[in-house]
């Protein structure tokens, strides 16, 4: 629309001009020496216009002749660049599909001529991983660096998951703990953190990580609790193989509140507590622990630990037996603390009542015990063999004929 405004305007002039040079045409006359030339003023006006615009062309011709190798070279980078590209991503396509000395090949093929080359030399590094190259693997790493040094936090990623792929797993450690100091925040570098330390068994190192994981959200809600769990229980577990008091007490007050509220802790952390001399500790442990919720793998310990005063631990326990009367994991319990107590009548009594009720290896084998301390070896070996027919699920009856000698 612009143009043909513009012819317009053009072709309004010129005939403007033709009429005026109709009515007036003028003349023009120039004289040089002997020469002389005279012509009318409109004439000249055109041959004028007509070497100005001529001279115009020339010039044109004459800067587009020199930009020429200028063009030439810019149209040559194009057809590179389009090739890195192609070339690019038929090498990730191979990379996504598992065919790793293709797309190693096409990412590096046109890679000085690549838009991103930090992606050409960063799949390529994945591609040489894959198939063990791994000086290859560095050498990518390393040229990466040098394309783009800002992107050091993908450069570092990608250097750790290939790390830990490749088991080298104090390394990965070394590259993600540089890449906390820079971005601590990171969603990637402490989901790969927490799959280290784990793999590490490094539990003091992922419990300090913990609140970082539920702070950003790198896990779901149930994940991080299973995980919270493992972690502080491989924590109790390992200060119970080192078998000093302090280093356990220090392990279970690091324990949230719910856990230590859970049989699956209690239990470990009382038994060894009384194997290291703490009975009165352990004692009110799962004394403690019963009152918060009746457990029967806690009524069962608290006859199994030896707290500072038998007496008053029988009395904690006979004062159970009032809402719990015919159980027979209470009744085994009383038993036992009967006999911490010396009190052996009233030990046989609890014991042969927890038979009555529920006849178990533990409880035959411990009223067996005691039947052999009294003398009734008979009944004790009755005790025994029915203990062992629980604890194997087996009750043999084998029947051996005896032949008379004397009549053959």
């Amino acid at each position: 629309m612009r143009f043909l405004l513009k012819l317009l305007l053009v072709l309004i002039i010129a005939v403007v001009l033709a009429l005026i040079a109709r009515d007036d045409p003028g003349f023009v006359l120039l004289s040089y020496g002997d020469w002389m030339l005279e012509t009318s003023l409109s004439l000249a006006l055109i041959l004028l216009a007509a070497g100005f615009f001529g001279c115009y062309l020339l010039m044109r011709f004459l800067v587009n002749t020199r930009r020429v190798p200028e063009r030439l070279r810019q149209w040559r980078q194009r057809r590179r660049t389009a090739k890195a590209r192609k070339t690019t991503n038929r090498g990730l396509l191979a990379l996504t599909e598992g065919h790793w000395d293709k797309a190693e090949r096409n990412l590096i093929r046109y890679i000085e001529y690549s838009e991103v080359p930090l992606l050409n030399y960063l799949g390529a590094t994945r591609a040489a991983q894959k198939q063990g190259a791994e000086q290859r693997r560095d050498y990518y790493l390393a040229k990466a660096h040098q394309s783009m040094p800002e992107a050091e936090l993908a450069i570092g990623l990608t250097q750790a998951e290939v790390q830990i792929s490749q088991g080298q797993l104090e390394q990965a450690l070394a590259s993600l703990r540089h890449l906390e100091t820079i971005a601590p925040r990171h969603v990637q570098v402490l989901h790969m953190l927490r799959r280290v330390y784990e793999q590490l068994e490094s539990w003091g190192d992922l419990r300090e990580l913990l609140p970082a994981l539920r702070r950003h959200k790198v896990l779901a809600s149930d994940v991080l609790d299973a995980l919270e769990r493992k972690v502080h229980f491989q924590l109790l577990q390992t200060a119970i193989k080192g078998k000093r008091l302090e280093r356990l007490r220090g392990s279970w007050q690091h324990l949230p509140n719910q856990l230590q509220q859970e049989v699956e802790f209690i239990q470990p952390y009382a038994r060894q507590l009384a194997c290291l001399g703490a009975g009165a500790e352990a004692e009110r442990v799962v004394r403690e622990a019963l009152k918060r919720r009746w457990e029967l793998e806690l009524v069962k310990l608290y006859g199994q630990v030896e707290g500072a005063d038998p007496a008053r631990q029988l009395e904690h326990a006979e004062a159970w037996l009032k809402k719990h009367p015919k159980q027979a994991e209470l009744l085994l319990t009383l038993g036992r603390l009967c006999l911490n107590n010396k009190l052996w009548g009233k030990a046989r009594s609890y014991l042969e009542a927890s038979d009555g009720v529920e006849a178990t290896a533990e409880t035959c084998l411990v009223l067996g015990s005691l039947l052999e301390q009294l003398g009734e070896d008979e009944a004790a070996q009755q005790h025994y063999r029915r203990g062992l027919e629980q604890a194997t699920g087996i009750c043999p009856r084998i029947k051996i004929e005896h032949t008379d000698k004397s009549q053959t």
